[in-house]
């Protein structure tokens, strides 16, 4: 064909190359015998040539702009990154993103068959896991997010199953899916069951630590259990890191050095681990003795009939400075740690009811160890009768009858005064106290006869305030006359001690009339340790940082 022929001519309206002298030759040459295509002269071989085949098949390959096609199980085996394929079964193209095939242009579905399992195992309270799996949807997500209900606590990841974190303890929650990809996200999944989360238990918060002789005992309150029980308590001295174990409060330490300053830390245990350790608690010093200051009254003793001499009041032991009962102080007592003390209170002396006896003593108090007594002091002796009983002997000496110019009772060593003597005439003493002696019987109007004066008490202030303890009961006078019990709880002619001060009861002044009962002791512990333990419900204050322990009835303590 000719270069310069006009191109438009050839393919203009009046000319056709199918007829076409110069086009129909060139067709006839390139045709001939003589053309070949990679060495085959004979054109109709193509077809079957190895070596055209094998080109075509090495250009019609997804590098080189091919797209594949099929259903899933027909995805290339070993795809590259970038690989694009044409998913029959699905109904869209998918990519190959160098881990899995993405669809192209779809936005996923929501995933299903949501799943929550509790992850508690070492988990710090309030910080709850839980494991969520789930089955992506029939358009799978490049990621996904799972996220609490309640809370909204979520995470994020590129397949199932996938960690949430950050959920508080012994709450319950439920969790939901979506999926995301370059189109979009889908709605969120249906709901997974409840689960609870559970992590380990919150710190054991310390209250008291009483030292002991080297050990000590740590009592605590127990917080949250995390959402499991808890299985038992630690505690942890510093300096020494000396550990017990305990199932409850309180849990004793023992082995320290005595003179060793501690303090001490707790925790709890559950199915999931170990809390974290409590605040330290305050420093105590273990030791091999407490010292403790003490007042022991026993009980007053009961007043005498017919015109009777008043009761002695209940013997005073002290070892509060300038207080103890005859003005004797004494040292404060060492008591062991750990050991329990039995502290009894006695009870207050009954009356005579015949003229023919003297009043009740009355009751020793005391405090005990292992059955042995350590500090005691005596009952208050009975008020005499009538003209021929005489006043007792006791803590406190009761008071001498009427007439033939009586004693009264002498009292103990250190605990108390005697009571006073009977005259020779229509009067009786008044029973000793604490602090002083009953007075002898007065004559008032003569020849009338006022009844002694009961002794008076002791003022002790080991409570933290003053207060008078272990009055003398007055004695019975002449027609009726009435005379006053000691400070400190004395009765009065007719009338009972004061219990829990240790008073006598006051005599008779007639020989129909009931004199009355002595008033029951008190035992009292002051402290700079508290104590570990009690029973017996003292009342228990505070004074001076002193701890103080009132007894009115028996019980025990243990420092």
């Amino acid at each position: 064909m000719s270069r310069i022929r006009d191109i438009a001519n050839l393919f203009s309206a009046n000319t056709s190359a199918a007829t076409d002298s110069e086009v129909t030759a060139a067709i006839s040459a390139h045709n001939s015998s003589t053309t070949t295509v990679h060495g085959i002269s004979d054109t109709a071989a193509l077809a079957t040539s190895t070596s055209v085949a094998s080109d075509i098949a090495s250009h019609n390959t997804t590098a080189n702009g091919h797209v594949k096609r099929g259903n899933t199980a027909s995805r290339p085996a070993s795809p590259t990154n970038g690989d694009v394929y044409m998913n029959t079964q699905l109904g869209y193209p998918e990519f190959y993103n160098g881990s899995g095939w993405l669809p192209i242009g779809v936005a996923p579905t929501a995933p299903t068959a949501v799943v929550a399992t509790n992850s508690g195992s070492g988990r710090a309270y309030n910080d709850g896991q839980a494991s969520v799996a789930f089955t992506a949807g029939t358009v799978p997500g490049s990621t996904y997010t799972v996220t609490s209900n309640p809370g909204s606590y979520y995470n994020t990841g590129s397949s199932s199953p996938i960690l949430v974190t950050g959920l508080q303890s012994n709450t319950s929650y439920t969790f939901t899916a979506t999926a995301s990809s370059v189109y979009g996200t889908s709605s969120a999944s249906s709901a997974s069951s409840a689960i609870t989360a559970t992590t380990v238990p919150q710190a054991p918060s310390i209250t008291s630590v009483t030292g002991g002789n080297a050990q000590v005992s740590v009592a605590f309150s127990a917080n949250a259990t995390g959402g499991s029980s808890i299985t038992g308590y630690t505690v942890t001295s510093s300096p020494g890191n000396i550990t017990a174990s305990g199932a409850s409060s309180p849990i004793t330490v023992t082995g320290l050095t005595n003179g060793t300053a501690y303090t001490f830390t707790a925790t709890s245990t559950n199915a999931n681990g170990t809390s974290a350790a409590s605040a330290a608690s305050n420093s105590v010093t273990p030791s091999s003795a407490i010292s403790v200051d003490f007042l022991i009254v026993a009980g007053g003793a009961g007043g005498g009939r017919g015109r009777g001499g008043g009761g002695g009041a209940g013997g005073l032991r002290s070892s509060v400075s300038g207080t103890g009962g005859g003005g004797v102080t004494e040292s404060s007592l060492q008591l062991l740690p750990g050991s329990q003390y039995t502290v009894n209170v006695g009870g207050g002396g009954a009356y005579a009811t015949s003229t023919g006896e003297k009043g009740s003593n009355g009751v020793n108090s005391s405090i005990v160890l292992s059955g042995s007594s350590i500090k005691s002091s005596t009952g208050g002796g009975g008020g005499g009768s009538g003209g021929t009983i005489d006043g007792a002997n006791g803590g406190c000496g009761g008071g001498g009858r009427q007439n033939s110019n009586s004693s009264g009772g002498s009292g103990t060593e250190n605990e108390g005064f005697a009571g006073g003597g009977g005259p020779n005439g229509n009067g009786a003493g008044g029973g000793g106290g604490a602090g002083s002696a009953g007075q002898t019987a007065q004559n008032n109007t003569s020849p009338l006869q006022l009844g002694g004066v009961g002794g008076n008490g002791v003022s002790v202030s080991i409570t933290g305030s003053s207060v008078t303890y272990a009055g003398g009961g007055a004695g019975g006078g002449e027609d009726g006359r009435v005379a006053s019990g000691g400070s400190g709880g004395g009765g009065s002619t007719n009338s009972n001690g004061t219990d829990n001060l240790g008073g006598g009861g006051g005599g008779a002044n007639t020989d129909a009339g009931n004199p009355g009962s002595g008033g029951s002791g008190v035992v009292i512990l002051r402290s700079a340790q508290a104590a570990s333990s009690t029973t017996g419900s003292p009342i228990y204050t505070t004074s001076g940082g002193n701890h103080i322990y009132k007894f009115n009835n028996t019980g025990s303590i243990t420092f």
